[in-house]
């Protein structure tokens, strides 16, 4: 991603900045967004955890983690740093409470990205074409669709169904109990099969996790925020 971003400074400096401040200011909202919206809705439901961690905040700061915001640079693959809670403290039981929380994450993306999308379309700025990098021929119109597309990414990305994010809690929350039961085994595997849907696309082009799911998925979302 940053050997990208640099490509196109050096090809046009204006058109690269302008990339990099769209790309960098969508994901600190993304991300503070995100992440913030678990702790309120555990805070809500009764967890003090994130509440006396820092974590309850609107500051950058308190959510960003420097490796995983290296690897997105890097590798436009990263992390921000997980809300600590408790399953015990949730009012309204443990699995139903950590869906709840996990599915806060991504929903508070989607409503960041439609609120991203008022100013488009009332025709505020040129939003271009929603698949491309970088809309042309207007810099408020690129960081207004810079917010739209990456909060739509990470909600997207968050709501695959597989170890640590967020849609494997979502699932273990609206599963029958004893398909949940079976479904919760595969924490033990970890980040294994995340990475091995990950790793197919590099390995089968048009068969990867962004073809068939987070490609569709964004343009689905993109359609209904954007008009």
């Amino acid at each position: 991603m940053l050997f990208n971003l640099f490509d196109q400074i050096m090809a046009n400096p204006f058109e690269g900045l302008v990339s990099f401040g769209g790309f960098t200011a969508a994901l600190l909202v993304a991300f503070t967004i995100h992440e913030f919206s678990h702790a309120l809705a555990a805070t809500r439901l009764g967890d003090p955890t994130p509440k006396s961690l820092g974590r309850l905040s609107l500051s950058p700061l308190a959510h960003l983690d420097p490796l995983g915001v290296g690897l997105i640079l890097l590798a436009g693959f990263g992390w921000a740093k997980p809300v600590p809670v408790n399953p015990a403290n949730m009012r309204i039981g443990p699995r139903n409470g950590m869906a709840v929380v996990a599915l806060a994450g991504p929903i508070s993306n989607i409503a960041t990205a439609a609120i991203f999308a008022i100013p488009i379309n009332a025709g505020i700025g040129d939003a271009g074409d929603f698949g491309r990098v970088f809309v042309g021929g207007s810099v408020v119109g690129y960081f207004l669709v810079s917010g739209v597309f990456w909060n739509l990414l990470l909600a997207s990305f968050n709501l695959v169904p597989l170890v640590p994010l967020d849609g494997f809690s979502v699932a273990l929350g609206v599963l029958p109990r004893e398909a949940a039961i079976e479904y919760a085994k595969l924490e033990k595997f970890g980040f294994g099969p995340l990475l091995i849907v990950v790793m197919i696309g590099f390995a089968v082009p048009g068969m990867g996790l962004f073809s068939l799911v987070l490609d569709p998925l964004i343009r689905i979302l993109g359609s209904l925020v954007l008009w």
